[in-house]
């Protein structure tokens, strides 16, 4: 079976020996590999190659590991790592200043090389990624801007938006709460031939029951109902099983005849709209508890849109908070970040029970968190708990920061130690030391975090 290699490395020295060890180390771990002994002309192997990282040493001739990062310092190259036998602390932090991801001295610990290798990797698809993200957000108009997506799902709901929105039927619109039902009816109104005309949007569970009728249809010569507000456009009922029975026969009346009456009026008004309904819960389970008139219903069916929630739908959440991030970021005037492995693996983890809404919410934290210093999705979905009680003192500052890094890499993980180490850019060794040294109780992280889930 042929190999799938998921990132490239392009190694240059001049020291066919610490090639060769290279090459076995990088392909023993899956990576594609390719090599050059100068770094003389290497722009063109860059080019034809397309590495995800450079590793390259220092002290080469004609071309120094140095010269080559500063020459090719901008931001389509790929990230490098400089690797010496005569580095000291001055020229590392001379490196870091011109650049460079990282910096380590011959001999290096393996493991430590593939780990900042990958995390170089990784940051580098992710900028690709967002670059990709942008172009495409930038080619986005009409629908596609507002309800935004590319997976099988959203294209389903998207096609029946501009459907429905042709012709004058009235639309249920049955989603979780954050889904963006009253967007979908906003944008089936626009982009129907009754966009010129009002429409309006009110949350049946907003209304007092007792001022429904008036609210909707009036009264004779004082009050004038969202009814006629809406000649011509659209009236949308947000959460419309919480209107009373009642209200709901009427409604049925509309949506057959369009006709209805004002309070205290005799006289039947003739009603061109086009209703768009929505709700968050079941409509059948809804009906079977007599909170919805089955007629009432059955006037929808066959028109109704069924949004996502954003469980159903993780493919575009990347996409998704990209564009957030890119709409907050030029509202607050604030350049954008491009986000890390770690965020990424939140977003996707994440159970999103405020689905699109929420994620809009949490991107927009994430900018303003940028524009303090700080930041961190995991921050920005949960707040940050890193800082809290912690000790005025240096030592037991850090080590209270430590422990609740680790712990929370300890939860993040599931208990996978290798991959907690791995995560926190240390090895297992020395994970393990600090476990005993911190006094953690990974059972009882475990648990406690379990617990918060239930």
């Amino acid at each position: 079976m042929k190999t799938v290699f998921k990132y490239r490395v392009l190694v240059i020295d001049d020291d066919k020996e610490m090639r060769t060890s290279l090459i076995h180390l990088l392909e023993s771990s899956g990576w594609e590999i390719e090599t050059a002994s100068s770094a003389v002309g290497i722009e063109s192997l860059i080019e034809t190659t397309l590495p995800d990282v450079i590793l390259t040493d220092v002290q080469m001739p004609k071309r120094t590991g140095l010269e080559l990062l500063i020459d090719l310092s901008n931001e389509v190259m790929p990230p490098i790592v400089l690797i010496s036998a005569h580095g000291d602390i001055p020229m590392a932090v001379d490196a870091i200043q011109k650049g460079a991801y990282g910096f380590l001295e011959k001999p290096f610990e393996p493991r430590r090389l593939l780990t900042i290798l990958k995390h170089a990797a990784e940051q580098h698809q992710l900028k690709e990624t967002t670059s990709r993200l942008k172009a495409r957000l930038a080619d986005l108009s009409g629908l596609n801007r507002v309800f935004i997506g590319q997976s099988d799902l959203v294209n389903s709901v998207r096609e029946k938006v501009l459907d429905y929105s042709q012709i004058d039927t009235s639309v249920l619109i049955i989603g979780e709460t954050g889904t963006g039902k009253e967007v979908i009816a906003k944008a089936m109104h626009d982009l129907s031939l009754r966009s010129t005309k009002p429409f309006i949007a009110v949350n049946c569970t907003a209304i007092p029951i007792d001022d429904f009728d008036e609210m909707l249809f009036g009264r004779k010569g004082i009050i004038k109902g969202l009814v006629k507000k809406a000649q011509g456009g659209t009236l949308f009922l947000d959460e419309i099983i919480a209107a009373p029975i009642e209200i709901q026969m009427k409604l049925l009346r509309l949506l057959e005849t369009k006709e209805y009456l004002s309070l205290g009026s005799d006289v039947t008004e003739k009603a061109d709209i086009k209703i768009i309904a929505a709700s968050s819960e079941d409509p059948d389970t809804a009906i079977k508890e007599d909170r919805l008139r089955k007629d009432l219903f059955f006037r929808f069916y066959g028109f109704m849109v069924l949004l996502p929630s954003l469980r159903e739908h993780k493919d575009d959440i990347i996409f998704l908070f990209e564009n957030f991030i890119l709409e907050f970021s030029r509202l607050y005037e604030i350049e954008s970040n491009i986000q890390s492995a770690e965020d990424l693996a939140v977003l996707l983890s994440y159970d999103w029970p405020g689905n699109v809404r929420e994620l809009r919410s949490v991107a927009e934290r994430s900018v303003l968190a940028t524009r303090r210093g700080g930041g961190g999705i995991s921050n920005a979905i949960h707040g940050s708990e890193i800082m809290e009680d912690m000790p005025d003192n240096l030592r037991g500052a850090l080590a209270a920061f430590e422990h609740a890094l680790i712990a929370k890499a300890i939860k993040s993980n599931n208990g996978k130690m290798d991959k907690v180490a791995e995560a926190l850019g240390i090895g297992r060794r020395t994970l393990n030391e600090k476990i005993v040294k911190l006094d953690l109780d990974k059972e009882a992280i475990l648990t406690s975090a379990e617990s918060r889930r239930l």
